[in-house]
């Protein structure tokens, strides 16, 4: 058991949460019972979520995308007001890390990608503004497309989409994790023979044919799904919590 507050401290500390500007509050963002014993971890802070949280009995949610965007409607009303009802009403906390989850070295997505793509030693480049956000490298043995295409459709359980003219043997490849497309000529620009992240554009397409790179749009959730596991299991283990991730299905 640990208090919810030393919870949120010790992921704010080891993610490094304060350094990184983000689009939405990072931390503890729906504050409910003081202790936590049993925490569930899961992508996006959905009705389906916490509905299964619930049932889990669960003290705190865990997720990479949660509420408070900017840009939105900052009214709590409708389907925003249905999800938040729900967490105050059983006392259960919610925790979001957004880029602090993507970008951190050891239990970030793109680091979680890193082991799935076969890529020792990955190096980190910034963009968007953000440190370390495009991680690049060498995979142990060169591929063709089909092949890598079957390694991340095997490890994320789910087959990308392949568009591009690269080369037949792809060995240097970047990556990153969510709706990261736009990133693509910035991957191209390392000289990478592909680049993967969770989303396609009609543009990318076009973009990948021209610029010569391979791109695999291997889906935004599920790129996204290491992180908060990594980051479950770290606190699981940190302060002898029962954590359980629940994935609701999602092809996006």
């Amino acid at each position: 058991m640990v208090q919810i507050s030393k919870l949120v401290d010790d992921c704010d500390a080891r993610l490094d949460a304060a350094a990184i500007a983000d689009f939405c509050p990072n931390g503890l963002q729906v504050a409910g019972r003081d202790d936590v014993r049993r925490l569930v971890s899961g992508v996006t802070a959905s009705t389906a979520l916490l509905d299964a949280a619930l049932a889990c009995e669960a003290d705190a949610v865990l997720v990479h995308h949660g509420y408070f965007w900017k840009g939105e409607d900052a009214r709590i009303v409708g389907m925003k007001a249905a999800r938040i009802r729900r967490l105050i009403r059983h006392d259960v906390s919610l925790i979001a890390y957004h880029l602090p989850l993507d970008v951190h070295p050891e239990l970030g997505n793109n680091a979680c990608l890193a082991e799935v793509l076969g890529v020792p030693s990955p190096a980190r480049e910034p963009a968007m503004g953000v440190a370390g956000l495009l991680w690049h490298g060498a995979l142990a043995e060169a591929l063709n497309a089909d092949a890598l295409a079957a390694r991340i459709g095997e490890a994320l359980q789910r087959p990308p989409v392949h568009v591009g003219d690269g080369p037949a043997r792809i060995r240097r490849i970047a990556w990153c994790s969510g709706g990261a497309q736009k990133l693509l000529p910035q991957a191209a620009a390392l000289g990478v023979d592909a680049f993967v992240s969770g989303e396609i554009s009609e543009q990318t397409t076009h973009e990948a044919r021209e610029l010569g790179v391979h791109y695999f749009a291997a889906g935004h959730h599920a790129t996204e799904r290491g992180g908060v596991q990594a980051l479950g299991r770290w606190l699981a283990q940190r302060h002898g919590l029962e954590h359980r991730f629940i994935d609701i299905d999602n092809p996006a």
